[in-house]
């Protein structure tokens, strides 16, 4: 019993050091950085600094983590065209003496790597700053933010998470190719825009491109994430409103098990529909439809979401003309003086200060440089001087100049609110405080 009798006072005493430890912890005048820095891919100083985060790959090395030290970072094994339609507007303006004049604009450009964790990080290097403070200083913690917008996501759920961590800080992200109807919810993302429609609406539409066939009686087939569950969620309602039935609606992700894929071949082998609704994007089509090469599914009639019916390279994989007379909705086609020669011009790439450019030269030309760390010996050198003229690969191909667009669109939306934030006119107001919830 006396043991007994001695724990409120013990927990009393807990709680009084706690609250100590808490309050002395909350009146420490100091920032320090947690963890690691993160260093961006591409950087370039500049008097109003943005924000880019791009996939320039779309998965990472596999590796066994052992839980007793801290794990490496991600080892990224491609999505470098968008960072440089950024690049491309950033220059344009610089150049220009209409808008911001006397201003110039500065990036830091990072690789998320597929990765939601890293987009997450990075965005939060973003909003603090990278700085590497040896000793403890009496600068406070509310810094202005380093960034003025961030440009970026690609896709639906990366959004979702560094729009919830960078909300509360009010600066905005504008991507150009998420899509999810629920990032439309201001309450919750209330700095997220985007240079693309909502899903609220290709949803609705591909329902009425299926009832106008006389379509009645399809399967649906979607990305298990976010861009996949609301788009056909939006689709399913409006579908059952026109009187289209449903026969199945299964969901997989790119790093399902090859079982659980090879569930669905089953059920579309048992199906007695014929038209197939895939609201799906490029990679998971990528894993989608090699599987159904393999089991020679052909004559079905494909409905697809923009995140893979007009990319070429979905269709340069359909070897067995799995996804012939497949329909859907695209991004409207859209042309930018002098961008694709900027995409392609790779020459400014080489230089000492860009990190990735060993990588993004060796995959682009096939070729190994002296010290590479992934040299092959069946592989030629790489001479720093190699000319993309007769080279066709992914980053070659411009099909996707829509999307580069809206890029190009999110960078010009920033520099116009800035633009008119600075009363600039032929001198632009040098004194004002920027704060990133008036861009937005």
């Amino acid at each position: 019993m006396p043991s007994i009798q001695r724990w409120p006072e013990q927990g009393c005493a807990l709680l009084q050091l706690l609250l100590v430890a808490t309050f002395t912890q909350a009146e420490e005048p100091v920032c320090r950085q947690r963890g690691d820095p993160e260093n961006p891919q591409l950087s370039k100083n500049g008097d109003i600094m943005l924000g880019g985060i791009f996939s320039f790959h779309t998965s990472w090395n596999d590796r066994q983590d052992t839980y007793r030290q801290k794990p490496l970072p991600l080892e990224c094994t491609r999505d470098f065209q968008f960072a440089q339609a950024m690049l491309f507007a950033i220059e344009e303006i610089n150049n220009s003496t209409e808008i911001l004049p006397g201003i110039s604009l500065g990036y830091k450009i990072y690789d998320a790597c597929g990765s939601i964790a890293r987009s997450v990080s990075v965005a939060l290097a973003l909003t603090n700053g990278n700085e590497v403070l040896s000793a403890l200083t009496e600068e406070p913690c509310t810094r202005p933010a380093q960034v003025q917008a961030i440009i970026g996501e690609s896709s639906s759920s990366p959004c979702m998470a560094v729009a919830t961590v960078i909300g509360p800080f009010h600066i905005p992200m504008i991507s150009h190719f998420a899509t999810c109807a629920c990032l439309s919810d201001k309450t919750k993302y209330p700095s997220f825009l985007r240079t693309i429609p909502s899903d609220y609406y290709q949803s609705r539409a591909l329902a009425q491109l299926v009832w106008h066939f006389g379509w009645t009686w399809v399967g649906a087939i979607r990305t298990n994430d976010d861009y996949g569950k609301y788009g056909m969620s939006i689709f399913t309602e409006t579908a059952q409103h026109l009187g289209i039935c449903l026969e199945y609606s299964v969901s997989f992700f790119r790093t399902d098990p090859p079982d659980k894929i090879q569930k669905i071949i089953d059920i579309i082998k048992a199906s007695t529909s014929k038209v197939i609704v895939a609201f799906l994007s490029h990679v998971d089509m990528d894993v989608l439809i090699q599987q159904l090469s393999n089991h020679n599914l052909t004559g079905y009639q494909w409905v697809g979401s923009e995140g893979w019916i007009f990319d070429s390279q979905i269709a340069a994989m359909d070897r067995h003309h799995i996804l012939d007379g497949a329909v859907g909705l695209s991004i409207p086609k859209a042309h930018v003086s002098g961008m694709i020669e900027f995409i392609l011009d790779v020459k400014p790439l080489n230089s000492s200060s860009n990190v990735m450019f060993p990588e993004f030269w060796e995959t682009l030309f096939n070729c190994k440089f002296k010290q590479s760390k992934s040299s092959a010996g069946n592989q030629r050198e790489c001479t720093g001087h190699e000319d993309l003229t007769g080279v066709q690969n992914s980053f070659t191909d411009m099909s996707l100049m829509p999307i580069f667009y809206n890029v190009y669109k999110g960078v010009y939306a920033v520099a116009n609110a800035l633009h008119n934030i600075l009363s600039c006119n032929k001198t632009c107001n040098s004194m004002v405080q920027l704060d990133p919830l008036t861009v937005s």
